[in-house]
């Protein structure tokens, strides 16, 4: 079967409510498999903490649809259970004109992940400011699409037990069952910053705060209602055709500062014959050796800048790395780190590598939304005018823009949305604001594993 995590809007507590019901089959010692909607990183790094199994990403829009399906099939092999959580509201999403289905504008959203899965939903509910007009919230919910099964609402921020009867009545009138009811009390908060939750190497306390949410999750989620729509579908898996094999070496970047990674990347390049050794630009002093190319991913190297910028040796040895033709991939957070500064939100200013003559300047606005970007020229990732979907997420920016930039970039919808240019390119880097999952095209990786595949052939 398998069950969805919905919310009616962000912020009604629906990761809380995950995160609670992964604490609590972990504790019974089950195998569980979860999987985000959209192309968030942090709450996926929050459930393979509790789960030990790589959480999923599902994005039909980094992806596609069909890769969707074929995700969400073989990793629930090998599980008893399984969980997506879903993102923002229940139908938010975008309006994509390549989809002809999309007339309501939900592409990508909690929804239409539930009907390209046709798994049943469980709407969680913000109670706080509700009473009987719950039951007209929740109806609006189920009837706008017929196709999405809403087998059951958990209301979040119950304040007493004279406001549960009120609540309790009016989803009786509408036959909507309640398979969970947590209190104001119960509310547990988790850290966040300036692009969500604080991640989880740094948060000293998560075991307490895990076996809180299992404690609550015991006595406040309708078990016996739960468990069956929890159990792992067993689904046909579509055998993958033999792929080529590039046996080289990449350094990733994993630390504190740089940890934003889809686990599908990691694996593709794998599955490609490349060895990923990581390693940490805030405490080796060098590169590890005999490396055929980088993969720099994103995080927040803002953040961690006073020690980045302190590790001087490091920064040394990836220019002069770059400076040598070493194919690199650099993300985001990697994109910073290769500048020649970063002036944080104090305005202090922090050297980096330097390898582009460019500062990153953090400021107060966010650049946040999925793009269709087309590539200007040829990188180590990408051929000229290939077109690919990508998602930005960060409050920086770039004092000067490459000459010959990597991408004309526009967003959602297409026709509303001027193009702009972004990111840097030459013949061995590709750095770039866009996060990618490799999952979209198979071209990424093996172009990049070719371009380091060369490189060690003339290191050789």
């Amino acid at each position: 079967m398998a069950l969805i995590i919905a919310g009616e809007r962000s912020g009604v507590g629906k990761t809380t409510i995950t995160l609670a019901i992964l604490a609590f089959l972990q504790q019974k010692s089950a195998s569980v498999q979860s999987f985000k909607v959209g192309p968030d990183y942090i709450d996926p790094m929050f459930h393979q903490r509790i789960t030990g199994r790589p959480c999923r990403n599902l994005d039909p829009l980094l992806t596609s649809p069909e890769y969707v399906q074929s995700c969400f099939n073989q990793h629930c092999q090998g599980a008893e259970y399984a969980i997506i959580e879903g993102v923002m509201g229940l139908f938010d999403g975008v309006q994509n004109p390549l989809y002809q289905e999309n007339s309501l504008g939900d592409y990508g959203s909690t929804a239409h992940i539930a009907r390209l899965l046709g798994l049943p939903v469980v709407l969680v509910l913000d109670s706080s400011r509700l009473s009987t007009s719950i039951a007209a919230i929740v109806q609006g919910y189920r009837s706008l699409d017929p196709r999405i099964n809403i087998v059951g609402v958990i209301l979040n921020r119950v304040a007493s037990d004279r406001h549960l009867y009120l609540l309790q009545e009016a989803l009786n009138w509408i036959g909507m069952p309640i398979l969970g009811t947590l209190g104001r009390e119960s509310e547990i908060t988790l850290s966040d910053r300036h692009l969500g939750l604080i991640p989880v190497d740094e948060l000293p306390h998560l075991t307490q705060i895990f076996d809180k949410l299992a404690e609550i999750a015991s006595t406040a989620l309708d078990w016996p209602q739960l468990f069956p729509l929890l159990a792992a579908p067993v689904l046909p898996v579509v055998p993958s055709p033999p792929l080529p094999q590039f046996p080289v070496r990449i350094a990733l970047a994993k630390d504190r500062a740089f940890n934003f990674y889809y686990q599908d990347n990691l694996e593709q390049l794998e599955a490609l014959g490349a060895e990923l050794i990581p390693w940490s630009p805030l405490e080796d002093a060098t590169l590890p050796k005999e490396i055929h190319g980088l993969y720099l991913g994103g995080g927040f190297p803002e953040v961690f800048a006073p020690a980045l910028s302190a590790n001087k040796s490091a920064l040394a040895c990836v220019h002069k790395e770059i400076a040598l033709g070493i194919p690199t991939y650099a993300e985001c957070g990697g994109l910073m780190y290769l500048t020649e500064k970063i002036l944080d939100f104090e305005e202090q200013s922090w050297p980096m590598v330097g390898i582009l003559p460019t500062t990153t300047i953090m400021g107060q606005k966010l650049n946040l939304g999925y793009r269709r970007a087309i590539s200007g020229q040829a990188s180590c990732l990408l051929d000229p005018e290939q077109i690919v979907w990508g998602h930005e997420f960060h409050r920086s920016y770039l004092s000067e823009n490459s000459e010959r930039p990597l991408y004309h970039l526009q967003g959602l919808p297409l026709s509303k949305t001027s193009t702009l240019t972004e990111g840097w390119s030459k013949k061995n880097l590709h750095a770039s604001y866009l996060h990618l999952h490799f999952g979209q095209s198979l071209t990424f990786s093996s172009k990049f594993l070719g371009n380091c595949l060369a490189f060690s052939q003339k290191l050789a």
